[in-house]
């Protein structure tokens, strides 16, 4: 380095040569310099076993709906609570099809944890970590884990690991595409935040490249059609939310382009199987209405600019949404647990890991074993919540006896986990909603649909998001998007 060289003589020029002088100046400038480095050692570090004397750790693999409900729920007196997610904060899903037009904010969807457990940002022995779980040693009771990282031009991720006296796995599920091709690069799921980012801007963008001169008839129609597949509550909120967003704002702000923008909606089945038969035909009777096209079929092929179904029937798209469920993450293959019917973590009646010691797992990651008699439950936040508060009740009165490492053996649990399905709501678009109150799809119950639904499925879920900051952000995006329009920035 010629800057360094000169530094050098002019240093041993005009002062007379002490070996400890030059020696402490070499060492002070080495810090500047990477040519000469030595490579930093592969060996993993990170938080070690706790010490009889300290407070057991439990340690949090994900920050859903389950994670989040257990770490509220655990006591940070009896447990440090050690969280490791690739993500800094908790989703409301059940509104985050409106964050994509611009009726509500991403903010009003997002809950940090440090909020969620104030522990995690405070106590000495409690973080969180930006990061990805990438095994499990059960016999060492480790974490191993990698830093996220920011695309390719960021540091290499870091690996660390962490030693646990409980382990929750919450990492939750990823969406299913069911092998077909081309569906990872060119569609766009619906299940965090970032998705819901990717499509506003993109419905904005091809909303604006339609206006261009020079643009043919069939390239407008192309990009205004937004193709949803999957019509379970998510692909039918948001195919809901669209239609109102083109029926009110499109409409009155995009007029040149009005008549070339629709909505297809694609289900193999029934859209919402697991409502009531009188509610799905509702639903059916206002998207169409709303001028959604409901189509039943099977997707056989995915390309950049039209889908394929089975029929062999080309279907042209701008946006393609996809919402067809969950499966297990490539984590969950990964672990060598017993698995539950559709791969998931098999667990036992308390919700424990039972082949190993001190691990548990909870959310769409985990179904009960097939030895419990129990159906395995599905993915829905409300299923996800209960067990998480059910867990956390369960570790806290553990802690003393139990808490640490291989503490837990001859413990009585008691009571294990019930789960009681509190109904279904969902909102179909033009101030209408379902809500669905039996218990099973078998059972009889209360049903309703229409304005009234709607008022109580806001209702619900203003009452159900986490924080009172929230709260007030969502009640204020709603009224002023009553009042002003939908935000169409594309920002």
């Amino acid at each position: 380095m010629f800057w360094y060289r000169n530094l050098i003589k002019v240093s041993t020029a005009t002062k007379p040569k002490s070996p400890i002088i030059t020696n402490l100046l070499l060492t002070a400038l080495s810090h500047f310099s990477t040519a000469n480095q030595a490579p930093v050692s592969p060996q993993l570090s990170g938080l070690g076993p706790t010490k009889p004397n300290e407070k057991p750790r439990v340690v949090v693999l994900g920050s859903g709906w389950a994670g989040c409900r257990l770490m509220k729920g655990l006591d940070p007196k009896l447990y440090d609570i050690v969280c490791v997610s690739p993500r800094n904060h908790m989703v409301f899903t059940p509104l985050l099809a409106s964050t994509c037009v611009g009726t509500l904010e991403f903010r009003s969807v997002a809950e940090p944890i440090a909020r969620i457990q104030p522990s995690i940002s405070s106590a000495p022995g409690s973080y969180f970590f930006l990061a990805n779980s990438t095994a499990v040693d059960t016999e060492k009771h480790e974490v191993h884990c990698e830093t996220v990282t920011d695309g390719g031009d960021t540091l290499d991720p870091w690996k660390f690991k962490i030693s646990y006296d409980k382990l929750v796995i919450a990492s939750g599920a990823q969406a299913s595409t069911f092998g077909i091709h081309g569906v990872k690069e060119h569609a766009i799921f619906l299940r965090e935040v970032h998705h819901a980012q990717e499509i506003r801007r993109k419905l904005l963008l091809n909303l604006m490249l339609s206006d261009v001169p020079g643009i043919s008839e069939e390239e407008k129609r192309r990009l205004l059609h937004c193709v949803v597949v999957g019509g379970g509550p998510t692909g039918v909120e948001f195919s809901g939310e669209l239609s109102d967003f083109i029926r009110r704002d499109v409409h009155q702000r995009y007029t040149h382009v009005k008549e070339y923008i629709h909505v297809t909606l694609i289900e193999a089945n029934e859209i919402l199987s697991s409502f009531d038969d009188c509610l799905r035909r509702y639903a059916i009777k206002q998207l169409t209405k709303s001028g959604v096209h409901l189509v039943r079929g099977i997707v056989k092929d995915v390309k950049l600019e039209n889908l394929i179904l089975s029929d062999g029937l080309e279907v042209p798209y701008g946006l393609l949404v996809w919402s067809t469920g969950v499966g297990p993450s490539p984590f969950v293959n990964s672990l060598e647990f017993p698995k539950s019917p559709g791969g998931r973590i098999g667990i036992d009646e308390w919700l424990r890991v039972p082949s190993v010691q001190d691990v548990f797992s909870i959310g769409d990651c985990s179904g009960f074993l097939e030895s419990t008699g129990k159906p395995v439950l599905p993915a829905l936040a409300q299923v996800a919540e209960r067990q998480g508060k059910y867990l956390a009740n369960l570790l806290n009165k553990i802690a003393k006896n139990g808490g640490h490492a291989n503490s837990a053996k001859d413990i009585d649990f008691g009571d294990s986990f019930k789960y009681k399905h509190l109904g279904s709501m969902a909102t179909v678009g033009r101030f209408k909603a379902l809500v669905d109150l039996r218990q099973s799809k078998e059972a009889k119950g209360i049903s309703l649909a229409g304005f009234v639904s709607w008022i109580i499925w806001r209702s619900a879920y203003l009452t159900r998001v986490v924080s009172w900051r929230n709260r007030f952000y969502v009640a204020i995006n709603w009224l002023t998007t009553f009042v002003f329009g939908r935000d169409i920035s594309r920002i």
